[in-house]
């Protein structure tokens, strides 16, 4: 299965505005996401609206394209992306995997992992899910819950606590129920991607801010995988201090 691992890059952002470029060690935030992607797919590029980020990744020998400004999500970037190479090198692919910019520690095993779960036929998008383990992060609307049927087909994410549990004090719910967290990356069928960006906006994605919402109440099938492994992000300058002791 021939993957294309696809990095959108923003510099505006809301809590910490030029991330992306922020120096982690000795090399910025997207050099660390980008060579740790490599490491499990075909092709990794990082697709942005900037010429700061589109320079330093050229820069460090990676592959970057320019793509529009009028992008509403990440989603939409990458498939703006998947259409600017496929049509450039004449190369179709087999897989697209969307990896935040802003994940300096992203497993390769957690890519290898979203891979696999297109061994099921019905798959049409993947993505991870980790358990929860603190009462609070239930209640966390920072942190996107999801259930999933009994073949781990997403049924429905939410900011809520889902599900409700009827017959349990708050402060016991960890220990009665597997909550799940998703974690936001995906993995596409090509096909599905160019499918998912032109629906319109729904209004259970309006409602929640969620736009995979979107893609269930037009039917697709997200497979979701379940992993342990610490999921470790940069949203805030504080969060890239304490990831700078990660790596002494």
């Amino acid at each position: 299965m021939k993957t294309l691992g696809i990095i959108p890059a923003r510099y505006a952002s809301t809590r910490f505005p030029g991330k992306p470029l922020a120096i982690l060690g000795s090399k910025p935030v997207i050099q660390w996401v980008y060579e740790r992607s490599f490491q499990v797919l075909d092709k990794v590029c990082v697709a942005t609206d900037d010429e700061r980020i589109f320079t330093i990744v050229e820069d460090f020998g990676g592959l970057v394209v320019m793509t529009s400004s009028e992008h509403r999500s990440g989603t939409d970037r990458c498939a703006e992306a998947l259409e600017i190479l496929e049509s450039r090198d004449g190369v179709k692919y087999e897989l697209v995997v969307n990896i935040q910019g802003d994940e300096p520690f992203i497993e390769p095993s957690l890519i290898k992992k979203l891979i696999d779960l297109f061994s099921d036929p019905r798959t049409q998008i993947a993505t991870l899910a980790s358990n929860i383990s603190k009462t609070e992060d239930i209640f966390d609307p920072n942190k996107t819950k999801v259930v999933t049927d009994i073949n781990d087909f997403a049924m429905f994410f939410s900011r809520s606590p889902i599900p409700y549990l009827r017959d349990a004090e708050r402060i016991e719910w960890h220990t009665k129920y597997r909550f799940l967290k998703h974690i936001g990356i995906y993995a596409f069928l090509p096909d599905v991607l160019r499918r998912i960006i032109v629906l319109p906006q729904s209004q259970l994605e309006t409602a929640e801010s969620l736009e995979q919402l979107r893609w269930l109440q037009n039917g697709c099938r997200i497979k979701v995988g379940y992993t342990e492994v610490e999921h470790i992000g940069i949203d805030t300058p504080e969060d890239l201090h304490k990831a700078q002791s990660l790596i002494r």
